[in-house]
Formats: C-alpha cells, sequence, structure tokens
C-alpha cells in the first residue's frame, strides 16, 4: 500500500522510522517499551552509545546518549511525537522521521500488525 504525495506527486509508503536520543540506557529502554505497550511502535532498536556533539545554548556540547530507532506506521507519527514529547527528559526532545520506501513484505506486514 502506498499513498500519493498531493503537493509533489510521489508515492510514500505508510511505513517510518522515527529516531529520538536519550540521556541514558535507562530512560531509553522505559521509552522504547511503552512505545511498543501502546502499541506506537511494532520495534524498537536501542543504540546503547552514541557520541553526541551539539549546540546547545550557546556552547559546544559533548554527550554519550542511547538512540532508538522506531519502527511505525504514518498513522501513529503524531501520536507517538506527542508521547515522546511529553515523556522524554529534554527540553527539545529529537524526533526525526524517514520513510520507508521499500523492505520486506513480510516485516512490513508484520509492522502493520503488531501496532493494530
Amino acid at each position: 500500500m502506498y499513498f500519493q504525495n498531493k503537493k509533489t506527486g510521489t508515492l510514500t509508503s505508510p511505513y517510518y522510522i522515527a529516531l529520538t536520543s536519550c540521556p541514558n540506557s535507562t530512560i531509553a529502554t522505559e521509552l522504547a517499551e511503552t512505545c511498543v505497550e501502546k502499541k506506537l511502535a511494532a520495534c524498537v532498536n536501542i543504540i546503547p552509545i552514541v557520541q553526541s556533539i551539539y549546540q546547545w545554548q550557546g556552547k559546544i556540547e559533548h554527550d554519550t546518549e542511547s538512540l532508538l530507532i522506531i519502527k511505525t506506521t504514518k498513522d501513529k507519527l503524531e501520536t507517538l511525537d506527542a508521547f515522546i514529547q511529553k515523556q522524554h527528559p529534554y527540553d527539545i526532545p529529537e524526533f526525526i522521521t524517514f520513510n520507508i520506501e521499500s523492505g520486506s513484505k513480510n516485516y512490513l506486514d508484520w509492522i502493520s500488525q503488531s501496532i493494530k
């Protein structure tokens, strides 16, 4: 199943990956488990240690974080974003999404079934 973008005419799938970084693996695990329990995501991978360098309040910061890779569908994105914004400890949590252009039909069907 694909959707046509009304502005560009391009086809997009209903499947998405969302990324968010967390201050540590404990918070990452809590957010990941709750996303799956609430059926906001079919699966969440946790990369336990990533090095982040970013600008915050005029200073260059260096932090060790955990990264969540969240598999979901387009119809869950708004609720997932609201959940991350509310539950995340950061003032401005990262929430970046990517459309999954293609993938294993069985896996993509599993995503749909897992979050119904």
